[in-house]
């Protein structure tokens, strides 16, 4: 694959109304199969989006125990090619990517100057001077005017949104299941790497990424062929189960592992210190941000994000109040059911000497005060 293909597919015709306004949402190319499939559709991030299909319970455990297909389409991909690219992407984000190969992948975040977070990022290195950012949808016009402003010389920043659709492939057999139509040697995908080659005939890059613990894929592709590669994952899949699976899976999968939301869990509020993703921050770098985040680390953080389980019945939900003892100490970011412990589990924002395990705590769950409790995260592990 010699560079990225162009092809405007995405419909823009949806209208939904938001307090009275019609509010025009994107669509992304595989939309009319998700409609035939069923699928429940709910506005987010100014698109159009399966939610759930038959049942988020059994798409949740499809990818569990076999695979789930989802759709992400609407995920922003930027690149950023040119002279001096690998500096500029170790300006911008937290990380550091000198320590990238060609065909390496990273997770890192776009910050402010007080550290906080602009988007949290996968970084994707083709060569020294071009590289691929995946970006979350709702901050797409944000990170490409905060790239933009940053830009330096001949540096070239393109939207390749459009042109490129992407699919998650997720799951114990997403394996097997892509050797069926591809010609990408797999085994030579390690985890946060990527390949170039061909998925059911079609030009394809392959990353071994993913959002749900389990193994499984990020596929990146001209959006004209979805179709194709939806249909051919389907095919080679049959046998094994898999599934479509919508956005909210996709949130109880990735809230399992106590992977942050943006704009849930990490904002322009939050820095990766006290959402505990210090890992992503390397210091020495020049980042923006880095002299706040600094001072952060040696000063100690005064919160962190902790993780937390219900003992009495209810179901934690985003925004709710957090209780230890007679105060108030903060408020459910992500919150939910989940179907692998089935128990309600749930991240929150604490003091830091309340927000290591076991401490007890209450939910305001619809004016009534739940008893729960701080536990260690991730709350899954693959056996």
């Amino acid at each position: 694959m010699s560079g990225f293909l162009c092809c405007d597919s995405r419909k823009i015709d949806t209208l939904e109304e938001s307090g009275g306004i019609a509010v025009t949402l994107k669509k992304t190319p595989l939309d009319s199969i998700h409609r035939r499939l069923g699928a429940r559709m709910v506005p987010f991030a100014g698109w159009d989006l399966p939610v759930q299909y038959q049942s988020a319970l059994e798409e949740h455990r499809a990818v569990r125990g076999q695979a789930g297909v989802f759709d992400v389409s609407h995920m922003g991909r930027l690149e950023v090619r040119g002279p001096g690219a690998l500096d500029f992407i170790q300006t911008v984000a937290c990380n550091d990517v000198s320590r990238l190969s060609d065909g390496q992948a990273q997770y890192s975040a776009l910050l402010t100057p007080r550290g906080t977070f602009i988007d949290d990022i996968v970084v994707y290195r083709f060569a020294a001077e071009r590289f691929l950012l995946c970006v979350n949808a709702s901050t797409l016009e944000k990170d490409l005017a905060w790239l933009r402003e940053h830009r330096r010389g001949a540096l070239e920043i393109l939207d390749r949104s459009v042109e490129l659709a992407q699919l998650a492939v997720q799951g114990p057999s997403a394996d097997s299941i892509l050797r069926r139509i591809t010609d990408v040697d797999l085994d030579s995908v390690r985890f946060y790497w990527f390949r170039r080659g061909l998925v059911a005939g079609v030009e394809t890059i392959v990353s071994r990424t993913g959002y749900t613990g389990e193994p499984g894929f990020e596929l990146y592709f001209d959006a004209s062929k979805a179709q194709t590669i939806w249909e051919s994952l389907f095919e080679a899949g049959r046998e094994a189960g898999i599934r479509a699976a919508g956005l909210a899976a996709r949130n109880t999968l990735r809230l399992e592992m106590r992977y942050p939301l943006y704009g849930n869990d990490i904002d322009d509020t939050t820095t990766p210190l006290e959402a505990g993703l210090g890992w992503i921050v390397k210091f020495g770098t020049g980042f923006i941000g880095e002299e706040r985040l600094r001072r952060q680390k040696e000063e100690g953080v005064e919160r962190k994000l902790a993780g937390f389980e219900m003992i009495d019945p209810g179901i934690a939900r985003d925004g709710q109040a957090v209780w230890v003892g007679d105060a108030e100490v903060g408020r459910v970011t992500s919150g939910g059911f989940s179907p692998t412990m089935e128990k309600s589990i749930g991240l929150c924002y604490m003091p830091v000497d309340m927000s290591e395990p076991g401490v007890e705590l209450k939910i305001d769950i619809r004016g009534r005060l739940r008893m729960g409790r701080t536990v260690e995260t991730p709350f899954y592990r693959r056996n």
